[in-house]
This record gives C-alpha cells, structure tokens and sequence, in this order.
C-alpha cells in the first residue's frame, strides 16, 4: 500500500504529467488556450480611408473556468416528459411500430442522438463578404451620398420640387 506521500510524488512526477492531472490555462481557463497566435489572426477591423488593419486582441470570454452546462451542447426537450399530443390509439400504434422495427434489427436513435443539436451545414460555395476598409461613419456617408445622387436624378426627371412630392421617399434616415 502506498502511503499518501508517495502517492502524491507519482501524481506529481514530471515523467507522468499530463496524464495524472492536467494544468489549468492561463486567465483562469480549465485547459490551455487555443487561441491563435498574432500572424494566424485573420480578423481585420476598419481604420478608415479603406484601410484595414489586424483587430484587437480577442476579448476574453466570461464563463472562463466554469464548465459548461449540459443544455449548452445538448437540446433540451420543450415539452414536459410524456405530453405528447397523440391520443391512446396513436401511441400504442407508434409503440407497436417501435417495437417491430427494434425486433427487424432497424438502428433506433439513442436518446442522446435524439436530444443532440442538429448541425447546420454551410453552402460549400459560400465566400464571407471581403472588408471594404471603411468606418462605420465613412460607409453610413458614402450611402447618403449615393442616395442624395439618385434623389436628384428622380426629381429632375419627374419634374418635381422636393422629395415630399415624391411617392416613395429615396433617401433614408
């Protein structure tokens, strides 16, 4: 029998680390960031005049060092347990049914496969919109000004004064 020195001699051993125990991450976390480093980011932010640079250091997220809940990573049932809405026929048919396919050898799903989030699938064809490297102000400015443009074109080709003789409004607030 080993004695409780001994015992925390090998947890701790260096050969052994890793196995025994794992070491938190730094900030708090459980395990050990995987964060990028700075040359993999790929983010960029705005700085304006359509010049972009690399964005800021991630925030750190604020449920560091807690574990996640089991209603994160799995959907929950939204109904009370057995309140389906099949009436007593119904539900000794789907019984009967259930129980047919199981003896046939079909594979029924388990209740974690039937409680798991479904996965959303992304159009392989799909490219993210590249950045245009104007602020916010420049982007709502370059808008406007678009609109002032087609606003005067309208205006000038109805023969009208204002944009409140105008149907439909061109400009947006």
């Amino acid at each position: 029998m080993k004695s409780f020195q001994q015992f925390i001699a090998e947890a701790y051993d260096k050969e052994l680390e890793g196995q025994a125990s794992r070491k938190p991450g730094e900030g708090g976390r459980i395990r050990t960031s995987r964060k990028k480093r700075d040359i993999d980011k790929t983010r960029v932010k705005a700085v304006g005049g359509g010049k972009t640079e690399p964005a800021a250091d991630y925030k750190p997220r604020k449920d560091i060092g807690t574990n996640k809940p089991r209603s994160r990573n799995q959907q929950q049932p939204e109904k009370e347990r057995g309140s389906a809405a099949l009436s007593p026929r119904e539900a000794q048919r789907k019984a009967a049914m259930e129980r047919r396919a199981a003896k046939s050898g079909a594979k029924t799903k388990t209740a974690d496969e039937l409680l798991s989030t479904k996965k959303k699938t992304v159009d392989p064809k799909y490219k993210p919109v590249k950045a245009s490297g104007l602020t916010t102000k420049e982007r709502k400015a370059l808008t406007k000004k678009g609109e002032r443009v087609l606003r005067d074109i309208r205006l000038k080709n109805l023969g009208k004064k204002s944009e409140k003789e105008l149907k439909h409004k061109v400009t947006s607030k």
